[in-house]
């Protein structure tokens, strides 16, 4: 098989975690989850389950993508540093399992949404273990686009650029995950809102790269 069509099969697969990620982790989220009042949540959940369960398949989905894809990479990316390709399926590996935790409190909620039980309490100490799992979960899926952003930038498989993105990644979920535990006005700092930018724009362009172009040899 070309490297070329290597690409365009890590990019397809990058592309059903990049959808099956906005599902999961925005989406579903907007329509039932309500800041700061879980019994509103509570409902929203009771009233949208169809909503919810579809979520929770995206979210067993996008943890299929998210192991498949670093595979797919390494493919046409191992030639070039092993042990960063190693990395890059390892820090992956590790978050699955952590992002599981966090994903089976979504399913106990919809369980005792369905069966009339659940409880603005419940709701509420359910979303926040999902928030604990999630937020440990953060730090991986950012160390995995340091050898990931390495690998691009050694190889030239797709432009340099995206790679250089790709490590800002990596910068900005560290700094979003340990920012608030080093320093307690963390999330006040202007640059809050924009440091998770540069790796949102690098793995979107990497995706799309990849699905329309493929990944082109060693120049």
């Amino acid at each position: 098989m070309s490297v070329r069509m290597q690409g365009r099969i890590a990019g397809f697969i990058y592309l059903g975690l990049v959808l099956t990620g906005i599902v999961t982790l925005a989406y579903a989220p907007g329509k039932l989850v309500v800041d700061g009042d879980p019994a509103a949540t509570a409902a929203a959940m009771a009233e949208n389950m169809d909503l919810f369960r579809a979520a929770n398949i995206a979210a067993l989905a996008m943890c299929a993508f998210f192991l498949a894809l670093p595979f797919a990479l390494a493919r046409f990316l191992s030639s070039y540093g092993k042990t960063a390709a190693r990395l890059m399926i390892l820090f992956v590996a590790v978050s699955i399992p952590v992002t599981l935790l966090a994903i089976v409190q979504h399913f106990a909620l919809a369980g005792l949404a369905a069966d009339g039980g659940l409880t603005a309490s419940e709701t509420a100490n359910r979303l926040a273990a999902y928030d604990k799992w999630m937020d440990m979960a953060s730090i991986f899926w950012g160390l995995w686009l340091a050898p990931l952003g390495w690998l691009i930038l050694k190889s030239g498989a797709i432009p340099r650029v995206l790679g250089v993105l790709l490590l800002l990644g990596c910068v900005g979920y560290l700094a979003n995950y340990f920012g608030p535990v080093l320093y307690a006005g963390y999330d006040d700092l202007p640059f809050r809102s924009y440091i998770s930018k540069p790796g949102s724009i690098g793995e979107i362009g990497t995706c799309l790269w990849l699905c329309v172009m493929g990944a082109r040899a060693s120049n």
